[in-house]
This record gives C-alpha cells, sequence and structure tokens, in this order.
C-alpha cells in the first residue's frame, strides 16, 4: 500500500492523495462491523456523511461569515474616501447589510442543526439542506467581503485576513457531496419521501409480503393522502386571498406574520410536490432542475425557521428584530422564485398554469430586504457594541501586535472613540476656523492653539489615525522574492 504523494488544492493544507496497492490483503477483522457488514461499506459512508456533512462545513461557512461581518463592517467604517468612512456609501453599505443578514441566519442553522444531531437524530435531509445552503451562502459573503475590502484583499501576505479563505470557498463547495449533486438530486430526491406525512409508508405498504395487510394500509393511507392534498390545496387558494392572516402562529408580536407566510409557503410546496409525483412519476428524478427548485423551497422554509428559532431562543432581543425580518424576508423570496421556476418550467405546461393559478392567483407578493432594512442591519456590523459581537462571536481578534484582524479591529474602536472629536473638528472647519486643505497635523495644531480640542483630544485623533493607515496598508515584497522558489504565497518575505 502505498500513501506517499498528495495532491495540491488550491495550495491549501488540505491532506489528499492517490492511495496505491497491489495484491492488497484486508483480514476480516480490519472490516467495520465484522463478515456480517461485507458489502455495507456505501451505507455506512452515507449515513457517516449524513451526520458529518452537517458539521464540519457548515460550521466552516458560519465561521467565513463571523469573519467577513467582523472584518468587512470594520474596514468600512476605518477606510475613507472623499473625507468619509466608505460605508456610508450606500453601494459599500449593501453587501454589507447581506454579511450581516446572512451571518444572522448562517449561525441560525448552524446551532439548530448540530442542536438535531447532538440530540441522536441523524436527519440526513436537513445534513444536506445545511451543507449546500451554507457553504453557497458562505461563497457570497465572501464574495461581497472582497469585494468592499477591494486591493486590501487581493494583496497576499500576513495582512491579508480573506485571501487563503476566498482560495478554500471551492474545496467546502466540491467536498462532502459536491454542492451541484446535493442541490440537483438530493435535498427534495430524498427529502419528497422521507418528509413526506404518506409517501414512505404507502412504498411500504405497497412492497409488504402480506399483500392482504399491505392493500389494507395502501388504502387508508392513500385515503388519508387524498384528505391531506385535497384540504393543503383548498388552504393554499384561501391563503392568497387573505395574506394568510387567518393561518395560525406560535407566537404573538412582530415575527407572527412570519409565522403564517411560512405556513402558506409550506402548505404550497405540499401541493406542488404532490402533483409533481403525481404527475411524473418516476420522471421526476430526471428533471433535475425541477427538483432542485422544490428543494429550494424547502430549504428556505427550514433556514427560516432557523431564524425564528434563534430570535426566540435569545429572548427575542428587540435589537436583533431587523436581522430577524431580514432573514425571513430572504428566504420567502427565494421561495417565491422557485415557485415562479416551477410554475415556468413545469415539464407540462398546463400542470404548472394550474398550480400558479391554484396557489398563487394574485402573484407572488414576497419582494427581497429592502434597501432601508438593508441599511439598517448594515449598520450593526460598522457600530461597536454586543450586537456585533454577537454576530461575530466566531471570529478570532488576535491581541498581538501583528494580528491582521486585531490591527483592524483597534482602529476600528480607536476611529469610534473619536467621533465627537472629528465632529468638531468638521464643524471648526466649515467655519473657516481650520483650513481644509492642510495635514491632520497641521488642522490638530490649529485647533489645539484655539482651544478647539484639548491635547489629550488631540492625541487621540492622532494615535487614532495612526491606527487606521496601519490597518488599511498591505504586504509588499522585494521583486527578486518573486524568483523560482524564493516568495511563499501569504508568507512574509
Amino acid at each position: 500500500m502505498e500513501l506517499g504523494e498528495r495532491h495540491d488544492p488550491l495550495n491549501l493544507a488540505f491532506m489528499n492523495g492517490p492511495t496505491r496497492g497491489q495484491d492488497v490483503f484486508i483480514p476480516m477483522d480490519w472490516v467495520i462491523g465484522g463478515q456480517d457488514y461485507v458489502g455495507r461499506g456505501w451505507r455506512m459512508l452515507v449515513e457517516c456523511l449524513s451526520a458529518g456533512r452537517g458539521i464540519s462545513l457548515p460550521a466552516l461557512g458560519t465561521a467565513v461569515g463571523h469573519l467577513a461581518a467582523r472584518t468587512t463592517g470594520a474596514y468600512a467604517a476605518v477606510r475613507k474616501q472623499f473625507g468619509m468612512s466608505i460605508g456610508k456609501f450606500e453601494g459599500v453599505a449593501e453587501p454589507i447589510g447581506r454579511i450581516a443578514g446572512q451571518t444572522y441566519m448562517l449561525e441560525a442553522a448552524r446551532t439548530l442543526t448540530t442542536t438535531s444531531l447532538d440530540m441522536g437524530e441523524t436527519p440526513g435531509i436537513v445534513t444536506a439542506i445545511a451543507k449546500y445552503h451554507m457553504t453557497e451562502i458562505a461563497r457570497r459573503l465572501l464574495n461581497d467581503a472582497m469585494d468592499v475590502h477591494a486591493g486590501r484583499a487581493i494583496q497576499l501576505g500576513p495582512m491579508n485576513y480573506l485571501g487563503h479563505h476566498y482560495f478554500g470557498m471551492p474545496v467546502a463547495i466540491t467536498v462532502e457531496g459536491a454542492n451541484i449533486l446535493t442541490r440537483n438530486l438530493m435535498i427534495f430526491g430524498q427529502g419528497a419521501t422521507r418528509c413526506h406525512p404518506y409517501v414512505l409508508q404507502e412504498m411500504a405498504a405497497a412492497s409488504d409480503p402480506d399483500t392482504v395487510k399491505g392493500a389494507e394500509d395502501f388504502d387508508r393511507l392513500l385515503a388519508k393522502h387524498v384528505r391531506f392534498a385535497v384540504g393543503n390545496s383548498a388552504k393554499s387558494f384561501l391563503n392568497a386571498f387573505t395574506r394568510s392572516r387567518f393561518n395560525c402562529a406560535p407566537v404573538s408580536g412582530e415575527t407572527a406574520g412570519h409565522y403564517r407566510q411560512l405556513g402558506r409557503m409550506s402548505r404550497a410546496l405540499a401541493v406542488a410536490a404532490d402533483v409533481s409525483m403525481l404527475t411524473l412519476g418516476g420522471a421526476l428524478k430526471r428533471h433535475e432542475m425541477l427538483s432542485a427548485r422544490l428543494g429550494d423551497v424547502l430549504s428556505h422554509l427550514y433556514l427560516a425557521s432557523a431564524v425564528l428559532k434563534r430570535y426566540e431562543d435569545e429572548g427575542r432581543l428587540a435589537e436583533d428584530l431587523p436581522l430577524v425580518n431580514y432573514g425571513v424576508q430572504y428566504c420567502l423570496h427565494q421561495c417565491a422564485e422557485a415557485f415562479d421556476g416551477i410554475f415556468a418550467n413545469f415539464p407540462r405546461k398546463g400542470v404548472g398554469l394550474t398550480l400558479r393559478s391554484l396557489l398563487f392567483p394574485l402573484g407572488m407578493h414576497y419582494a427581497a430586504p429592502n434597501d432601508t432594512l438593508t441599511l439598517a442591519v448594515a449598520k450593526t456590523l460598522m457600530v461597536p457594541g454586543a450586537q456585533r459581537d454577537r454576530l461575530s462571536h466566531l471570529c478570532y481578534v488576535g491581541e498581538a501586535a501583528s494580528d491582521p484582524v486585531g490591527i483592524m479591529e483597534r482602529a476600528f474602536i480607536a476611529l469610534h472613540d473619536v467621533k465627537e472629536i472629528e465632529t468638531k473638528l468638521a464643524e471648526a472647519i466649515k467655519r473657516g476656523e481650520i483650513p481644509r486643505k492642510v495635514s491632520l497635523t497641521e488642522k490638530l495644531q490649529i485647533a489645539l492653539s484655539v482651544g478647539i480640542v484639548t491635547e489629550g483630544e488631540a492625541d487621540k485623533i492622532h494615535n487614532a489615525e495612526q491606527l487606521r493607515q496601519q490597518a488599511i496598508q498591505v504586504d509588499h515584497f522585494a521583486a527578486d522574492k518573486f524568483k523560482k522558489g524564493g516568495l511563499q504565497p501569504g508568507k512574509a518575505a
């Protein structure tokens, strides 16, 4: 057996490589489960995967969100353009809002998924949802973080805390069930039977060796299934005209409406799934794009439920309500987009039109989070405090003078602490008491001489500016270090 060689997965420390052997003999006592389990390796692999993929990669995706949240909000406050923090520009605040809202959702899904695993459950569909969507969301948030950091993020070196995560995201997307496979074949492909209240039991009854008992069980289950489908269809049609106002909600207050809308989407999914299985039968598995969209609805119902559960578990914190609204509105919008794709692309056009008319006869009025909400959640990452800490508590902030995240954090805090002093300087400049086009040092000297700031305040401004300049710097290396065998990516000279 030979294990010596290694692959080079995007220049990352990910240990894998070819395994070669000739006339390899495996003793029977090496087989997991012994002789009785020979030939069951694939089943055991899938069972392990169904649990493991709900832990490692969702945790990685969440950690990427926390890193992006803490550093991008800080950088947007520290980096200035035209004399103001770039986070005040709406074009920059928009991706920061996405980072804030979806990082809250990532953490909610992580804790809900791992809690079920910790209880001994093996939720194969839930872990598939977590693996796919949490790594995909992390990829988008990392792209947003890279966009905001701009040149600061593309220069590799000790100061770059995003670059290698950017390299590593395709690994998370690919391993433990490639995301394309997971979305198109697994989430709804397996969930259609496992998550349905009757289909799996009907299949078991149909294959019962006792044909008489099997027929009785099947008839009984089929009758329940028909009542279930008819009831969901009627309630879905009614919900369209009442805007789900009469749906039950387990809580009162600001989030009650979210529960009602999720109830409507859940019924609509049940109807669409039943109709898809009835009209397409076994051919449904070959219509992978249709299956993927049905899975998208199921997935975003789960993610929205996780957001609401986190809000309840953490004591319904009022300051987190914008984040909750953002997460649920985002998920409902994604559900609506998926349904629109299902109806428009259903293999039997008449069926797609009928489903649209039945489930959403007045149209799908589920907009993405609006600009006001996006800007509100973006601000949570650009102001120090307990809420920002909760959103990014998994991000390591080193105390060492050379730690890049620590450098950014210290500059962020220092600049926030001198905002009132900066306001006094800005007002003095407007009044003409301080020249506009002179260096900061000269401005402080003039302000100190006329009593606008105290000596202590001038020192605080000067120190904050030094930290700011340090935080926005990028690494640079001597040209000869780029010769073959010289500079290693991400390492200082």
